[in-house]
C-alpha cells in the first residue's frame, strides 16, 4: 500500500483490542488513529476523526451492538466497515452483509484475510491530496531538549528540499517552539478547535506563522484555559490538514498521554524519544515504552535519541541506556550549552548561530536519515550505511 489505511476500533473487550491490535500492526501501512469502547460513540468519532475502515467487535451483544453499527456504514458511505464476532452463525452473517458491512471476520482474526480485505479498500481509494509525513518527538523528562531538536529538525528539513515543513507546539502550556524561532503568532492551535469549518486548508494556512527558514509554525494556546478546551479530534482534525499541505509535519510532543496522545502517535511516522544519561530520564523512557506497547503502538517506529552526551555523567552511558530500554539508540548529540543556550537565548536556528557546531552537524543527520532513510548517510568500507542511516530505514 502507498498509502496509510486508518482505522478506528469499535470494542469492549481488552483481549479481542490486544489481538486486533496485533494483527493490524502487522499489516504495513495500517495505522490506528482511535478506539472507541461504547457503541453509541461510534457514530462521533467517526465524524471526528479521520479514517478509512472501522472494525468493530460485534462481542458480546450482537443483537444490540450490529444496528448501531449498520447505522454508521449507512451514513458513511466513504469508509469502509469491517465487522467481527466469535459468533459464526448464518443469520448474523446474513444480517452483516445486508447492512453494507464490507467483511465479516470470525475471532480469532486471520491477517491474511484481514490484509487482503484491507488491500481491497487501499486499491479502490482515489487519493486526491498529498500525503507528508508526521515526525513527533517527545522528552522523556523536562530540559533534555526536546523542543531545541524539534525547532531545529524542522528548520534542518526545510533545507534539505522544496517541500513544505510545518512545525506544531504540543505541549499545551509551556510550550517555546516560537520562542526559539523568534516568531510572535497571532493564531494558535486553540483558534483552530473551535469549529470544523477551521480545518478548511485555507483557513489553517492563514493560522500559521512564518519564520525566515521557510517553516511554517503553529504555536501552543497562550491561556491555559484555551489549553484545556482542545479535544483529540479537534487535534486530529487539525494535524490531517496539515498532513496535506505539507511534505513534513513536525510536533514537539505530545506531551499528555491521552486519547490524542495516542491516535498522535498511531498516526506518527517516526516518533523520536529523546534520553539524557540520567537514571531518572531513562527510567521515564522505560514508562514510555511500556505505555506504548500496552496500547499496541509499532514500536518499530520509534527511535531513541541520546541528548547531551559528552556531559559529565558518572555511571551511566549511551550503551547502558540502549541495553536498559531495549531499543536502540539510533543518534547522540553532542553537549555544547555555550551554542545551545546562546541559541535559545536569541530565538536563532542552529543553522544561523552555529552552522558548524556539532551538535547542529548532528541534528542536521538526523533531519537527513528522516528526509530519506535509504540514503548512505555514513559511508562505511564496501559502501555500506551507516548506522544511523541503516536503523532509521528500518521504520
Amino acid at each position: 500500500m502507498t498509502q496509510d489505511v486508518k482505522f478506528i476500533i469499535l470494542n469492549g473487550d481488552d483481549k479481542f483490542g490486544a489481538e486486533a491490535r496485533d494483527a493490524l500492526l502487522k499489516i504495513e501501512g495500517v495505522k490506528i488513529v482511535a478506539e472507541v469502547d461504547e457503541p453509541a460513540l461510534l457514530g462521533q468519532a467517526v465524524t471526528q476523526f479521520p479514517i478509512d475502515i472501522v472494525l468493530a467487535n460485534l462481542d458480546p451483544a450482537p443483537e444490540s451492538v450490529l444496528p448501531i453499527v449498520g447505522d454508521v456504514a449507512a451514513a458513511n458511505p466513504n469508509i469502509a466497515v469491517f465487522a467481527s464476532s466469535e459468533s459464526t452463525d448464518g443469520h448474523l452473517i446474513l444480517k452483516v452483509m445486508r447492512l453494507g458491512i464490507k467483511e465479516f471476520f470470525p475471532v480469532p482474526l486471520d491477517v491474511s484475510a484481514l490484509q487482503e480485505a484491507i488491500s481491497k479498500i487501499a486499491e479502490g481509494r482515489v487519493v486526491a491530496t498529498n500525503q507528508g509525513k508526521l515526525f513527533t518527538i517527545m522528552g522523556a523528562a523536562g530540559g533534555v531538549g526536546s523542543t531545541m531538536l524539534t525547532a531545529n529538525l524542522a528548520v534542518e528539513l526545510s533545507m534539505l528540499g522544496d517541500g513544505d515543513v510545518t512545525l506544531v507546539d504540543l505541549d499545551y502550556r509551556y510550550g517555546q517552539v516560537a520562542t526559539l524561532l523568534d516568531v510572535e503568532p497571532n493564531h494558535t492551535l486553540a483558534d483552530l478547535s473551535n469549529s470544523p469549518e477551521e480545518l478548511e486548508p485555507t483557513v489553517l494556512a492563514k493560522a500559521l506563522a512564518a519564520h525566515s527558514s521557510g517553516v511554517k509554525i503553529l504555536a501552543r494556546p497562550n491561556t491555559f484555559a484555551e489549553a484545556d478546551n482542545i479535544t483529540a479530534a479537534a487535534c486530529m482534525g487539525v494535524f490531517t490538514t496539515l498532513l496535506q499541505m505539507n511534505d513534513y509535519v513536525v510536533a514537539d510532543g505530545p506531551t499528555r498521554f491521552d486519547v490524542g496522545g495516542k491516535s498522535l502517535l498511531a498516526l506518527s511516522d517516526c516518533n523520536l524519544l529523546i534520553v539524557q544519561t540520567l537514571v531518572p530520564c531513562v527510567r521515564n523512557a522505560m514508562r514510555i515504552i511500556e505505555w506504548m506497547r500496552e496500547c499496541g503502538h509499532n514500536l518499530d517506529r520509534t527511535k531513541v535519541i541520546c541528548n547531551r552526551v559528552g556531559r559529565e555523567s558518572a555511571h551511566l552511558t549511551v550503551k547502558n541506556v540502549s541495553e536498559t530500554l531495549g531499543v536502540p539508540v539510533v543518534a547522540t548529540i553532542p553537549e555544547d550549552w555555550t551554542t545551545v543556550s546562546g541559541a535559545i537565548n536569541l530565538g536563532e536556528p542552529l543553522s544561523d548561530h552555529g552552522p558548524k557546531s556539532k551538535v547542529r552537524i548532528a541534528v542536521q543527520e538526523i533531519a537527513r536519515s528522516l528526509h530519506d532513510p535509504e540514503a548512505v548517510t555514513e559511508e562505511e568500507p564496501g559502501g555500506k550505511k551507516g548506522l544511523i542511516g541503516r536503523i532509521f530505514a528500518q521504520g
